[in-house]
């Protein structure tokens, strides 16, 4: 239909804004919006076919990665990672938003300071990448309650369903955060050209599974989103290819859709053994299920998260490495997928409470850029050389995948081959040649056999074998196009090209000792202009010169006509960057055809961020972690000098146009405290134990429960979340009166996997859980000392809330486990004897700090008295050390200060290290840098033992307010070791960054 009056287009944009009613669901309106042909008369920015997405009518391959802004609590930092991503040649990041930090409080909505979206919708325009926005309500993503904020355990309604109470709890957060959004899309000048409203919406059980998929309650997610104004196209995201709500499937189909998969699975303790081979087809799935959209893998393995007790995210990292790269990422190309979202690109932290009852502070997640925000994997490097690839071969987006065979294409059955055909729309093919068992550490020798436009080839033509190493697979392309250059095939794989003047460069790489064979459409001679001829033949054949050569360490230049073909070996070419060169401006701008030919080829080392021209300079911008030589190939015509980092340096150009330089390094001196040698200051961090407390401030228990999945077992609920406390540590108090017949106490605590408890008979420590990995709950019964018929006592017990549980089965409502006290037993004695009042954070859900959100604190003393926070009162505190410790069990809270001198311009990555050689005493500990929790111990689980803390966080150039809780479940408990220490600084061209908000202490009303 087409409408052109614009009556008609003012009624379709009311429409879109959630005008019209159809029907209802569960007492709410649905509204009804434009399907995607009539929407494309309110945004023409993107649309998409069944090969690709169009970004104002370029055909793109989407390369995205995976960053949570709120785990960098640093907005001045997210350039640093967004420049990064920029870096490997992909286009794209996609994004998780966090319900539960910005709507702690239900019905006061707050997305300010850390939590802002704005910041990082800019910082991403910046850097020339465009974003996939991800609001939930629901994301999983290892956050406590999947992104449910705790209060949801109270809703009376199942969870991400179409109950009236769960959509109502719903509305705020989803119209504030969508408003956000749709105020950042590419209509409106922004990076955001997808949105995908829920998440992993793929399993029921529990009585919904005959109504599942529930179209209409996708389709009330969908519409909240367009209500507030989104317009782009909203893509789902199955958790597996089960085809839920892809398009055609009725009421709730997204435009576009799309799946997860994480092939190498969560297990990260034999980084060596991969599972069993992979068979599935997923295009053939794909054309099955949604064969009218491009195939998105929305979700695909980048690393893995790491469990409390886990292998650590070292092997993760080992695990899903540039080996995993190479074969499954190519992989992923046989099916000609063209949205592909790496998760995670950059983990981040579980600063703050944030993460979910089965991961640890770190969320590193053996991702490509680490946690400290380090490019130093070699992971990171392979990824650029596929990244850079795909960026120039828009033709990948027309090709049809063929069928894998062993036979057809190699000379050898131990390899297979995924042919990607040309047809009508170009003449290019490529094929994917991998091992038939993809984790084969086999070296393999085949010849390629492929059809070209100059007919049948075998390839290699000029003699000798190509070789597929063990754990490597290879992208061979066959009428290949290079600024209309035709690379008739390639053995060795292209990691770019560009123009420069009348010039054409190709960058080529082989792996160690491989032979490899070019053959360019050309009558033009072959000549080596820059280095060794050595092992470099060549000869015309037929229409097309052939040139063969064997990899070695030093770069050789071939040139034919006006094309030079750089020939690399793979570990020389991870030192290679191509920035974009932006038509006008600093800002590389987004990724297009144009952009990509017009690129500058900079040999740079360690990162290379920006490269621009200023009248007769080329400005790069870049990092540098040693003494580098940098190499220019490919500089404009205009440019006469070059600016690095701001500063002219000295060029030499050779025979070839290429420039050179060099960046010196040396190294600052950058002077830590030794943290054992400062001036700490203690205080008792549990004096609930004490005869003298008084708990009158504290909450009463009551007697029922507002949690619908979980009855109570209990006279009265001793629930954290019925009472608002959803994070950190809870402390309960249990007053009864002796007869002197109590032998034991029985009790169940839960807090989730890797949980901790203790409890104290008045002063006296009756026992503590010290937990294990597996465990969320454990039931313990205490022996009791002789009781004095009729005196008073108190039971305290302290449980560690790990985070909440996330809720991805529809039905189970796991969100609502409980964290706390689910049950108990005074022997001789009834329940209801005892009289229970409970803490945790100081107001709960009306929280106090609303710089650092609602899930930074927990419930221990000092924590309700905000000491935590910079300069607290620490004059009346005595003098006592972490290294001394804790005799006997109990919690006891430190606080110090130290300075900082940091030279600007260098990225420094500092780290807290705890030692845990031994096996000492239980503890657990929590340490908070300018009032943020920014790590959590626990010395018999681990396995976390370093924790990086990002500049903004630490003040780099100023005084440092570092506290420490230290929780003792057994005897003479103190650190081993608590260190401080830097890595490799990194002369950078990152501007200045700015410290988050650090609200010092003041002293808290009602605290208690």
């Amino acid at each position: 239909m087409k409408l052109s009056s614009s009556w008609a287009i003012a009624y379709l944009a009311a429409q879109a804004a959630g005008a019209a009613i159809s029907h209802s669901l569960n007492g709410f309106t649905i509204t009804e919006h434009p399907d995607p042909v009539k929407r494309e008369l309110l945004q023409k920015h993107v649309t998409w076919d069944d090969k690709s997405l169009f970004v104002n009518g370029e055909r793109i391959m989407l390369f995205s990665g995976e960053i949570h802004p709120f785990r960098l609590p640093v907005p001045s930092l997210w350039i640093d990672v967004l420049q990064k991503v920029k870096a490997l040649g992909f286009n794209c990041v996609s994004f998780y938003v966090d319900w539960a930090l910005l709507e702690g409080n239900p019905g006061h909505y707050t997305a300010e300071g850390a939590f802002a979206l704005e910041p990082f919708f800019d910082a991403a325009k910046e850097a020339g990448i465009y974003l996939l926005a991800r609001p939930g309500p629901y994301i999983n993503a290892e956050v406590s309650g999947g992104g449910f904020p705790g209060w949801l355990q109270r809703v009376n309604g199942t969870l991400r369903s179409g109950d009236a109470a769960y959509l109502k709890a719903t509305e705020n957060y989803m119209s504030h955060v969508s408003a956000t959004i749709a105020k950042g899309q590419i209509t409106n000048g922004g990076p955001i050209i997808l949105v995908q409203t829920e998440n992993e919406y793929s399993g029921a059980c529990c009585g919904y599974e005959d109504k599942f998929p529930d179209g209409a309650y996708m389709k009330y997610v969908q519409d909240q989103a367009r209500d507030a104004g989104v317009v782009v196209p909203i893509i789902n995201n199955d958790a597996w290819n089960g085809g839920h709500n892809a398009p055609g499937t009725g009421e709730g189909a997204a435009d576009i859709y799309g799946h997860d998969n994480y092939p190498l699975g969560f297990d990260c303790t034999n980084p060596s053994i991969w599972p069993a081979d992979l068979s599935t087809d997923f295009y053939k799935i794909h054309m099955e299920q949604s064969p009218s959209t491009p195939y998105a893998l929305v979700e695909f393995q980048s690393g893995a998260f790491d469990p409390w007790g886990g292998a650590g995210f070292a092997k993760c990292a080992a695990l899903l490495n540039h080996e995993f790269e190479r074969v499954i990422y190519k992989n992923n190309l046989s099916f000609k997928v063209s949205i592909l979202n790496l998760y995670m690109i950059f983990g981040g932290t579980n600063w703050g409470n944030i993460g979910h009852p089965g991961g640890y502070s770190s969320y590193d997640y053996g991702s490509p850029i680490t946690e400290s925000r380090n490019i130093t994997r070699e992971k990171y490097s392979e990824l650029k050389l596929i990244g850079n690839f795909a960026k120039v071969s828009p033709d990948y987006l027309l090709l049809t995948p063929g069928e894998l065979t062993t036979t057809k294409y190699t000379t050898s059955p131990d390899l297979i081959v995924t042919p990607l055909l040309g047809g009508d729309d170009t003449a290019s093919s490529f094929f994917i040649v991998r091992h038939s068992n993809y984790s084969s550490w086999a070296s393999v020798d085949y010849k390629l056999k492929v059809p070209t436009s100059a007919g049948q080839v075998t390839i290699p033509q000029l003699g000798g074998s190509l070789t597929l190493s063990g754990r490597d697979s290879k992208v061979h392309v066959v009428d290949y196009d290079v600024a209309g250059t035709n690379i008739l095939y390639s053995s060795a794989e292209v990691f770019t090209w560009t123009t420069s003047g009348k010039s054409k460069i190709l960058v080529l790489y082989g792996g160690p000792g491989e032979h490899h064979e070019l053959a360019v459409s050309s009558k033009s001679k072959a000549e080596v202009v820059e280095g060794s001829s050595s092992s470099i033949t060549s000869k015309q054949v037929g229409k097309a010169v052939v040139i063969g050569w064997d990899v070695t360490t030093t770069r050789r230049i071939v040139q034919v006509g006006d094309l030079k073909i750089v020939l690399l070996d793979r570990n020389s070419a991870y030192s290679y960057w191509v920035p974009q060169l932006p038509t006008k401006g600093e800002s590389p701008g987004y990724s297009t055809k144009k952009a990509a030919a017009s690129s500058l080829i900079v040999k740079a080392g360690y990162l290379v961020r920006t490269a621009y021209v200023k009248g007769n300079d080329l400005h790069i911008t870049a990092d540098f972690n040693a003494t580098t030589p940098i190499e220019v190939i490919g500089a404009p015509s205009k440019a006469k000098n070059l600016i690095i980092n701001g500063k002219k340096t000295h060029v030499k150009v050779d025979k070839n146009g290429i420039w050179s330089s060099n960046v010196a390094y040396t190294a600052p001196k950058i002077k830590l405290p030794t943290l054992k040698s400062l001036k700490w200051k203690s205080i008792d961090s549990l004096p609930e134990i004490q005869a003298s407390y008084d708990d009158s401030e504290w909450v009463s228990a009551k007697p029922s429960t507002k949690n619908t999945v979980h009855p109570l077992k209990t006279p009265t609920s001793l629930y954290g979340s019925d009472y608002g406390f959803n994070a950190g540590t809870l402390l309960f108090r249990g007053h009864f009166v002796a007869t002197g017949k109590e032998k034991t106490f029985f009790l169940q605590t839960q807090g989730g996997s890797a949980f901790g408890s203790s409890v104290w008979l008045n002063e006296d420590h009756i026992g503590s859980w010290n937990g294990i990995d597996a465990d969320g709950n454990h039931n313990g019964t205490y022996t009791l000392p002789t009781l004095k018929k009729g005196k008073s006592y108190v039971f305290t017990v302290v449980v560690d809330n790990m985070g909440l549980d996330g809720n991805w089965v529809i039905g189970e409502d796991t969100l609502k486990g409980p964290r706390g006290i689910l049950n108990y037993k005074l022997s001789s004695r009834s329940a209801s004897d005892i009289t229970w009042k409970l803490t945790g954070n100081l107001g709960g859900e009306d929280y106090l700090d609303q710089v650092r959100g609602p899930l930074n604190e927990g419930g221990i003393y000092a924590e309700r008295q905000g000491f935590h926070q910079p300069q607290p009162p620490t004059q009346n505190w005595k003098s006592g050390s972490p290294f001394d410790g804790l005799s006997k069990p109990g919690i006891k809270f430190y606080s110090t200060s130290f300075d900082l001198d940091v030279e600007k311009g260098w990225d420094v990555p500092m780290y807290f290290n705890f030692g845990n050689s031994t096996s000492s005493p239980a503890y657990r500990a929590q340490f908070y840098v300018n009032g943020y929790q920014y790590g959590k111990f626990v010395s018999n689980i681990g396995p976390q033992t370093s924790y990086p803390v990002p500049e903004g966080i630490l003040n780099y150039r100023g005084t440092n307010y570092l506290a420490l809780s230290v929780w003792a479940l057994e005897d003479g408990v103190k650190l081993e070791s608590f260190d401080l220490i830097h890595t490799t600084p990194v002369l950078t061209a990152l501007d200045e960054v700015k410290s988050v908000g650090q609200p010092k202490y003041k002293k808290r009303k009602g605290a208690y």
